[in-house]
């Protein structure tokens, strides 16, 4: 398990905790642990896009299970950040259709462009650059996930235009 030295400020404020009892009323009352993904994600969202130990413990408290419970889902999925992430987190594909169609390439000439490496964020803390697993949209390979949306059949140039646009504020990404 990856773990941060960055500090988090802990905020589950009444809205938030409207949401996640939302969530959790979609559940058995003595299933509380079947609304743990959902409840990461909303809780993620509500905090920069990462998820501390610290948050993590929250959450188990919530849900009343074990912080090992939490702490077990959010390393194995890709989706929870365990460290501060950039503004603009873009998320290669790296699985066959994408990586025989150049993504691997194509995300180390992001890394180059933006001077960091695969899994680092820019110092301006604007992007974070990381390879996932399969992204199911093989046929427009390659692409990668940007906030919501996919942005598919990529080229070089496809991906300084991304570049400009998210340093331009151009980008929507829920």
């Amino acid at each position: 398990m990856e773990i941060s030295n960055a500090k988090q400020v802990i905020n589950i404020d009444a809205q938030l905790m409207e949401r996640i009892n939302e969530l959790l009323s979609h559940y058995p009352a003595d299933k509380k642990k079947s609304a743990l993904l959902p409840v990461l994600h909303e809780v993620q969202d509500a905090h920069d896009n990462w998820l501390s130990i610290e948050l993590q413990d929250k959450v188990a408290e919530i849900l009343e299970i074990k912080p090992i419970e939490v702490y077990e889902v959010v390393s194995f999925y890709t989706m929870y950040n365990q460290k501060p992430i950039g503004k603009y987190m873009f998320e290669f594909c790296r699985t066959s259709c994408c990586a025989i169609r150049g993504a691997e390439n194509l995300m180390d000439y992001t890394c180059e462009k933006l001077g960091i490496k695969e899994g680092e964020t820019t110092p301006d803390g604007m992007f974070t650059v990381v390879g996932v697993e399969c992204l199911g949209a093989c046929g427009y390979a390659p692409m990668m996930q940007l906030g919501d949306y996919y942005k598919e059949n990529l080229t070089k140039e496809k991906v300084d235009q991304i570049i400009e646009d998210c340093r331009n504020g151009k980008v929507n990404l829920h």
